[in-house]
């Protein structure tokens, strides 16, 4: 019987489960370095070598062989990745120096898809004539990330269009991925110890349907378009259409991203874009009622013009009316020493369940990440004052770890946790003068009453 008239299996069909297995054997990979390298830690113990340079060699090998397998791959690893990346300014700089070039590169790129595949997908989301409707496309992508790529193109009417496309596979990988990280918690956590990492993942786990849905990103971003039409120093660029899983707006000709001011920018440039990425980030709710919730330096680009252009709107959380006032009360108290009132705020919002006791005290040295910048009219940020904070909270004693497991992060507020804390992290990475009470007095509703 001849098979000269059968159909011949998709290549990149049948590739899928060799690179599903491929993905889980990377992942895979981690736990069984992590055991090698902690039972040679524990040799080394035995032998008399000092017990903190054991856990930095440690550190440093699983933290190299983390960021080694985690940009090799696409969904919910990359996404994890670049997630964690913008807490690179809270490491020690002899842990992060080695592969600090892998944060960036996490942050800003991936392996492309190939061109066929990439013409496939336009030929099934928008019809065997797309041509007539992207007239012209870059084959090669302009940029990649975590769960698609982005070439640039021209619509039909003239317009220079950024035609996002997402990964064949990408919701099956994501959730995959981190699920497994999930389980890989406790290695994570010697490598990055004042990150709690398990939460992380999860957070994100949750964050994955509205990601890969692209139809409620057009929406987001429309309504960012919208909001800062005209703006004088923030662009969002406009959705022309969409589709399942191609994305297309109007094209934003930019220099770079934040990630290459963090690498390379003068000290003058570090300041500005720093500023403007912080009136973006509080702007957002008062405007749109949503806050932009991807905050990494790639997502954030540098514009001839000196405006900060700002995409990526898979992740966003939605805060009806704005931030709630009580954050800026509560946050002007801190700042005035009203501590008596901040940990009946924090109570009244469910910070503190009912019956937990915390001294005042600990609740300032705690809060300090959040409070000191807002105290000054001008306050700069780095890499040193990042670090110190964090490693105070990750300690043992009663002001560090002792306190955050007496307090609770109502989930209205994860997101915006997370915002915040990775605002803080990328203005550290940036090293950038900014007036950032004035930026609160302006935005945050409740601080200035």
């Amino acid at each position: 019987m001849s098979d000269a008239g059968a159909k011949k299996p998709d290549d990149r069909d049948s590739a899928v489960p060799q690179r599903a297995f491929s993905r889980a054997a990377k992942l895979a990979s981690l736990p069984i370095g992590f055991a090698g390298r902690t039972t040679l830690g524990m040799g080394r113990r035995l032998v008399g070598a000092p017990a903190n340079a054991v856990l930095t060699e440690v550190q440093l090998r699983t933290a190299e062989q983390i960021f080694s397998v985690l940009g090799e791959l696409k969904g919910g690893a990359m996404k994890f990745g670049q997630a964690m990346s913008v807490y690179e300014a809270a490491m020690p700089p002899e842990l992060v120096e080695p592969y600090r070039n892998a944060f960036v590169r996490l942050q800003d790129d991936a392996p492309p898809m190939p061109t066929s595949t990439v013409h496939r997908i336009f030929a099934g989301e928008l019809g065997p004539k797309w041509r007539e409707q992207l007239v012209e496309l870059d084959d090669k992508p302009a940029a990649a990330a975590s769960i698609g790529q982005v070439h640039r193109g021209r619509w039909f009417d003239g317009r220079e269009v950024a035609v996002k496309v997402q990964y064949p596979g990408a919701a099956a990988a994501m959730r995959s991925d981190l699920r497994q990280i999930g389980r890989l918690s406790r290695m994570f956590a010697v490598a990055f110890p004042s990150i709690d990492v398990k939460p992380l993942a999860e957070e994100l786990a949750e964050r994955v349907r509205e990601e890969l849905d692209y139809a409620l990103e057009a929406q987001a971003q429309r309504a960012f378009a919208e909001a800062f039409a005209g703006d004088e120093q923030i662009v969002v660029p406009e959705v022309v259409t969409h589709t399942e899983t191609i994305l297309i707006t109007t094209w934003m000709e930019s220099k770079g991203s934040l990630s290459q001011i963090i690498s390379d920018g003068t000290p003058s440039e570090r300041d500005h874009y720093g500023e403007l990425f912080a009136r973006f980030l509080f702007a957002g709710p008062n405007r749109v009622e949503m806050i932009h919730a991807d905050p990494h330096p790639g997502n954030y680009r540098v514009l001839e013009d000196g405006r900060l252009g700002v995409v990526d709107y898979g992740a966003v959380a939605r805060v009806p009316g704005g931030l709630p006032p009580v954050i800026g009360r509560l946050l002007r108290a801190a700042v005035d020493d009203d501590y008596a009132t901040v940990v009946e705020g924090l109570r009244e919002e469910g910070f503190l369940k009912p019956g937990v006791r915390i001294d005042e005290e600990l609740i300032r040295a705690y809060l300090e990440p959040f409070v000191e910048p807002a105290r000054h009219e001008v306050f700069t940020f780095d890499r040193a004052w990042m670090r110190e904070q964090a490693q105070r909270i990750s300690r043992p004693a009663k002001e560090g770890l002792g306190t955050a497991m007496k307090i609770n992060l109502p989930p209205s507020y994860l997101l915006i946790h997370r915002v915040w804390s990775g605002g803080l992290a990328i203005l550290s990475q940036l090293g950038a003068t900014s007036p950032f009470r004035g930026i609160l007095e302006e935005n945050l509703p409740g601080f200035a009453d």
